[in-house]
């Protein structure tokens, strides 16, 4: 079994778990895989995942390993890059025998028509959300990767990048003000890649754990992994002039250490992002309106008419934007029709209330018209 003490074991031991320190190992993780060192597998962290193989880094270095003995019916369970696995290492090809559980990941739904989930990364301790300055800002866009990354149990921040293209301070700083009001309780740091600012506060923030970069194709993500990096791992093509968008420059999800600390998955650009059971995480997202929505008088208040709605009077007098509500309302929508689609019971319950909805609306329907008269 691997020694997972300090006082035993030098860091420097290609051969011992401590080369996974850079990496994330910890005595949680040395838990989880003590089953498994007794059957002679070795732990080792997945650091990029295509057509059915891994790259997975282990003590004694990377291994390139097959993912088809742990490859499930569920998409849930996928290899996925920052997974920790147990790894037959002798064999060739080398083996991914099992996975350790998960501590968070970032899930979205896909667009298939039974609403799978599709894990982007797993084990993040951030999630980096960037978004470009380069185009108008989208807070309902904000809103939803805030919402994605509080659900998959990551602790959300949000880069501004490109900032060097705002050359009017004041007009940053109301930039940087309105995103926060789309995402209380998550930290705003404008960042430019050309001028380096931002980068050395953004270094420190990621310099522990894993933390994994969102965002739109053009946001500007492979540039900045490539600073944080401090050398060229990932292409950066122009975006369009016409649109402010990019190609997909990024085609894989990669684990990369970080020369300050900590490692970095970079992803490809997301086009559409698709919440998948984030009830928890539009709450966290929208955390102001669930405050509010305490003080009702009515707990199964809707926030449309009902007296005594303290959300409705917050948009009264104008702390609460009308805009946040309406984001709110339609992504609880959305998430609702997800769990509709995958859970029978509550299909059939919305099911039944649409139809109790619908026959109410003709019966109003006709005592507006009156009765009709007969020929």
């Amino acid at each position: 079994m691997f020694n997972t003490s300090n006082e035993s074991s030098d860091s420097s031991d290609s051969g011992s778990p401590h080369a996974l320190t850079a990496y994330g190992w910890d005595d949680g993780w040395a838990d989880a895989f003590a089953p498994y060192a007794a059957q002679g597998l070795v732990p080792g962290r997945v650091v990029r995942v295509d057509r059915g193989l891994c790259d997975v880094v282990t003590p004694s270095g990377t291994v390139r390993a097959d993912t088809e003995l742990v490859t499930p019916r569920d998409p849930m369970r996928i290899v996925c890059t920052g997974d920790w696995a147990a790894v037959d290492a002798e064999g060739d090809p080398a083996y991914v025998r099992t996975l350790l559980p998960r501590r968070t990941a970032l899930v979205r739904s896909t667009s298939s028509k039974r609403s799978d989930g599709q894990v982007l990364a797993a084990n993040a301790d951030h999630a980096v959300i960037a978004v470009s300055l380069a185009a108008e800002l989208d807070l309902g866009r904000v809103e939803r990767f805030t919402a994605l990354a509080w659900e998959s149990g990551a602790q959300p921040l949000l880069v501004l990048t490109k900032a060097d293209l705002v050359s009017d301070p004041a007009a940053l700083a109301h930039l940087v003000s309105d995103t926060g009001t789309a995402a209380p309780g998550v930290r705003v740091l404008p960042v430019s890649s050309a001028t380096g600012e931002g980068l050395d506060e953004l270094r420190a923030l990621l310099a522990s754990g894993t933390s994994v970069l969102l965002g739109q194709s053009g946001a500007g993500k492979s540039t900045l992994t490539n600073a944080l990096v401090g050398r060229a791992v990932q292409d950066v093509h122009a975006i369009r002039d016409s649109d402010g968008k990019g190609r997909h420059t990024t085609t894989t999800r990669d684990l990369l250490a970080l020369p300050t600390g900590g490692v970095l998955i970079d992803t490809p650009g997301l086009r559409g992002v698709g919440l998948w059971d984030a009830e928890g995480g539009v709450a966290r997202a929208f955390a102001e309106i669930e405050e509010l929505a305490e003080r009702c008088r009515f707990p199964d208040c809707a926030h449309r008419a009902e007296p005594g709605c303290a959300v409705l009077a917050a948009i009264d007098d104008g702390s609460l934007p009308e805009r946040r509500l309406e984001s709110y309302r339609k992504l609880l929508r959305e998430n609702e029709r997800l769990a509709a689609r995958t859970d029978a019971r509550l299909r059939a319950e919305m099911r039944r209330d649409w139809k109790q909805r619908q026959a109410l609306g003709r019966h109003m329907m006709e005592r507006k018209r009156g009765p009709m008269r007969k020929p």
